[in-house]
């Protein structure tokens, strides 16, 4: 791992930490699992693993928020583990 990969890994920790209050008001979390080739791997937790709203809250919510600041994501998937 490189030292920005190491420096974008941390960014996504702190940018999903801000996100996950409003997951967890509604009985849910966000796990990171790792950033690989610009697409950051994530798992929804509690009640937003089997939400519907699951896609809009990856799209809309995790995807945006972490586009914002690091415009180097292209992506975000939420992993079924």
């Amino acid at each position: 791992m490189t030292k920005k990969n190491d420096e974008t890994i941390t960014k996504i920790n702190e940018l999903l930490d801000t996100i996950r209050p409003y997951l967890n008001m509604e009985g849910g979390d966000v796990e990171f699992i790792k950033y690989q080739d610009k697409i950051v791997y994530v798992k929804l937790t509690g009640a937003c693993a089997g939400c519907m709203f699951s896609d809009d809250t990856i799209k809309n919510g995790l995807y945006e928020t972490l586009k914002a600041d690091l415009p180097e994501i292209e992506g975000v998937i939420n992993v079924e583990l």
